[in-house]
């Protein structure tokens, strides 16, 4: 069983990767743009400019994007870990000491998701796999092209 298991590991982080960027786009999405209940639920958007709240639902947005796609996922789950961070100490953590009781499980939950794929990578479905390949493919064909003929 855990030979099966292990075989399916990629495609298993490829479909976390897609859902953990997907649903932390979609909050980016309803900060910028007023969907899906807006900022904070009300309906309305944020003041462009505003700190902390509109630059990180912009790094939502474009971090939740990239790293549903599988495209430069190591560092935009890196940039996106961080704000996390920041949110729950600085927004969260001076409320209560536990996410139960401050709020602040989303911004945990997903600063930890988004290190996990920091060391993991994107796993299988990812952009990053396959451009590498392209990359690779195209290499081997100007290395072998490159390759003096013997006579």
């Amino acid at each position: 069983m855990s030979g099966r298991l292990n075989s399916a590991q990629p495609y298993a982080l490829g479909l976390f990767r897609i859902v953990v960027g997907l649903l932390f786009a979609c909050h980016g999405a309803a900060s910028l743009f007023g969907v899906l209940g807006g900022a904070a639920g009300t309906g309305g958007t944020i003041d462009a400019g505003t700190w902390p709240g509109w630059y990180a639902a912009v790094i939502q947005l474009v971090g939740g994007g990239l790293v549903m796609l599988g495209l430069g996922t190591r560092a935009a789950a890196l940039v996106s870990s961080g704000s996390m961070a920041y949110a729950y100490f600085k927004v969260h953590q001076p409320g209560a000491l536990w996410p139960m009781e401050n709020g602040g499980e989303a911004s945990a939950m997903f600063c930890w998701a988004f290190l996990l794929l920091v060391f993991t990578g994107s796993g299988a479905f990812g952009l990053d796999r396959l451009l590498a390949r392209r990359g690779s493919e195209q290499e081997k064909a100007t290395a072998e092209r490159q390759t003096p003929v013997a006579a």
